[in-house]
């Protein structure tokens, strides 16, 4: 059993990503309005009746993983965990996050299971092992399955650690 939890936004560490090859890579919806941060790690749904990418588990459809561009302007902070989609930072407030749809087998290591509100905050520890399956929330984190799980499944293969030294899980879609 081990502890996660980071300082600053959710980094990801595309190890096998299958839609970097099938080119399932999503960018053309803007954010819905509700959310003000957009965090690498975190998933979200395309509401295509609404027009907008929503974190809400009760629109239909499959959670896709946040991976978007890093852009880091400040010289003081570039690192990974300095960077997520902020509201504030875009022009009309209108985001349009990038979004992988994940296969069975895709593997991938990231340290969001759970929300964080500045690149300076630490967020609240997460007690996971090797071989607990992850499922997405209602808000669009990463959280221990329970009993039934619904959506995609995603297994702890690893308790490791981002390029920063921050702790991590390496996960594996199982279903």
């Amino acid at each position: 059993m081990a502890t996660i939890k980071r300082k600053g936004f959710g980094q990801v560490e595309p190890n096998h990503l299958s839609a970097q090859r099938t080119g399932q890579i999503y960018a053309q919806l803007i954010a819905d309005s509700n959310l003000s941060i957009i965090e690498n790690g975190m998933f979200l749904k395309y509401d295509y009746e609404n027009r907008k990418a929503v974190a809400s588990s009760s629109v239909a459809g499959e959670w896709l993983l946040v991976y978007n561009e890093e852009k880091l302007y400040d010289p003081r902070k570039q690192g990974h965990k300095y960077f997520a989609m902020q509201k504030g930072d875009y022009v009309d407030k209108e985001m349009v996050p990038r979004l992988y749809k994940t296969n069975v087998g895709d593997i991938f290591t990231t340290n969001t299971l759970g929300a964080n509100t500045s690149d300076s905050a630490e967020t609240t520890a997460v007690s996971v092992a090797v071989g607990n399956v992850l499922v997405v929330g209602s808000t669009g984190y990463l959280e221990v399955a329970g009993q039934s799980p619904v959506g995609p499944q995603f297994k702890v293969v690893a308790i490791t650690t981002m390029a920063d030294g921050q702790d991590a899980v390496k996960l594996q879609r199982i279903a």
